[in-house]
């Protein structure tokens, strides 16, 4: 991968993404734990299916950035192709707690079926889910630009000298 600009580019894009799961984690969250059952769940019926295409949208955007630049690195034999492998293997974990955690849980918010205090404990459980996700979206980001830069000693001839 010869661009800068590309390089930023994603490594920006990702970046969003992580900052969008560390805003959620430390907004939304403790938003929607102040909030009685009622409100939490008129608040999430009228809200959660914006908030899932959004995250969804970008997760699946994030996810990609590593297993794209992995399988370039592969064909190029790039130095940077063992951090892309860890990073794409940490995007699959990120990806996995969806199905794992999140989709089950987030489908009893729609159907505001929990009690007060059932609630109260899975909105903490959620949270705490959440905040390891965000952990393993961070080793990933780490791993991507780490693959980035062990690339760019590859090539650095080019990419030193591209403005």
């Amino acid at each position: 991968m010869h661009s800068k600009k590309t390089r930023y580019f994603l490594v920006a894009i990702f970046s969003i993404f992580v900052g969008s799961q560390i805003t959620e984690g430390a907004l939304f969250v403790p938003y929607w734990q102040s909030l009685s059952a009622e409100a939490f769940y008129s608040f999430y019926n009228d809200f959660g299916p914006g908030i899932g295409r959004f995250y969804t949208t970008l997760t699946i955007i994030a996810a990609l950035i590593p297993i794209a630049l992995m399988a370039y690195f592969f064909k190029t034999n790039s130095s940077g192709k063992w951090y892309a492998v860890v990073s794409s293997l940490l995007a699959i974990i990120f990806i996995m707690f969806f199905y794992v955690y999140f989709k089950e849980t987030n489908e009893l918010f729609y159907q505001a079926s929990l009690s007060e205090s059932e609630l109260k404990d899975v909105l903490h459980t959620w949270s705490q889910v959440h905040w390891s996700r965000v952990g393993i979206e961070l080793l990933s980001l780490m791993f991507l630009i780490l693959s980035l830069a062990d690339d760019d000693k590859d090539n650095s001839g080019r990419v030193n000298n591209e403005k």
